[in-house]
């Protein structure tokens, strides 16, 4: 056997390159079989479609929606940001529309809980004797005694105070005679407090029976000694709907408590003959209500002057004789 020359490639060599030149176009040349003609899937890409399996098909249509998917998504996003630029929103605004719903969702489960929590806390106390009358504390008494105000009230111990009508209560101590009004307070946890104001005698007047008091409204409210300091009233029919009485009430009461002192008598045979008696025996012709708070205070200067007879029914041209 002859050695190879030099310049001559050995057969080995030759053989890897015409390999790797039928590796190189075997991408762009149809597959052929052994006999050189091309191969059934060369001449039919359909088929040869349809030879990589039902598995690589279904992985293939799985790609095409979800890139269909996709599309229509960004499509959706690229129309709800038209429309939101349309109607001048922004997202950020959105976002904080989101957080005030949930902050008044919030407020409204609060709400609701505070709210049940009252009416519960509110069932307890009125059908519950946890907070109950058991004092009653009677303030402005005078005259009027503490057993009086408490029978009067008429209220149960041990009554749950939300139970109470202080109205009512309030009305059956209005009831006493010598009690102008009276005034009733719930004082948690267990007090019930009852104020009163009492009657003040402003005239009195002899009965068969004794001396009548009369207040400022001219309501006989006890028959007792006359207080100091009152004046005796003469009127025919004294009470709170006579005329003479209300007008002679009004006089008294008008006076400053100087000149109110030293009255002894108040005589109203018609609301325009009014006339006082002074305890020294002077006498106040007064004439009518009217300028009653003028001649009050005229009167005061006047009664300074010596005299028997004191005329202030003129205001304005008072006399002294």
């Amino acid at each position: 056997m002859s050695e190879p020359r030099d310049d001559e490639p050995a057969a080995g060599v030759a053989d890897a390159a015409g390999t790797e030149a039928t590796g190189a176009d075997a991408a762009n040349e149809p597959a052929v079989d052994t006999a050189g003609k091309p191969t059934a899937e060369a001449a039919n890409p359909q088929a040869a479609e349809d030879f990589e399996g039902p598995r690589r098909r279904a992985r293939r249509e799985r790609e095409a929606r979800r890139e269909a998917q996709a599309r229509a998504t960004a499509i959706e996003e690229a129309r709800r940001e038209a429309k939101r630029k349309a109607l001048g929103r922004s997202a950020p605004e959105t976002a904080k529309l989101g957080r005030g719903a949930v902050r008044g969702l919030k407020l409204v489960m609060w709400a609701a809980a505070i709210a049940v929590l009252v009416v519960g806390l509110g069932l307890l106390l009125y059908f519950t004797p946890i907070m109950s009358a058991r004092s009653i504390a009677v303030t402005g008494l005078g005259v009027v005694t503490q057993d009086e105000v408490t029978a009067a009230a008429a209220v149960q111990p041990g009554t749950p105070l939300l139970q109470i009508d202080t109205d009512a209560v309030a009305g059956r101590v209005a009831e006493i005679r010598r009690v102008a009004s009276a005034r009733v307070q719930r004082e948690y946890p267990s007090t019930l407090r009852v104020t009163i104001v009492e009657r003040v005698p402003v005239v009195v007047k002899d009965y068969p029976d004794g001396v009548h008091l009369f207040d400022k409204d001219g309501v006989d409210f006890a028959t007792a000694p006359p207080p100091p300091g009152v004046p005796y009233l003469d009127t025919e029919q004294p009470g709170p709907t006579d005329p003479a009485t209300k007008a002679a009430l009004q006089v008294m009461t008008s006076l400053r408590p100087e000149v109110a002192a030293q009255v002894g008598r108040v005589s109203a045979p018609s609301v325009a003959a009014i006339t006082l008696t002074l305890i020294d025996g002077r006498t106040v012709v007064w004439g009518t209500t009217d300028r009653t708070e003028e001649k009050a205070l005229k009167l005061g200067a006047l009664l300074t002057q010596p005299g028997q007879t004191y005329d202030v029914s003129s205001p304005d041209l008072p006399t002294v004789k």
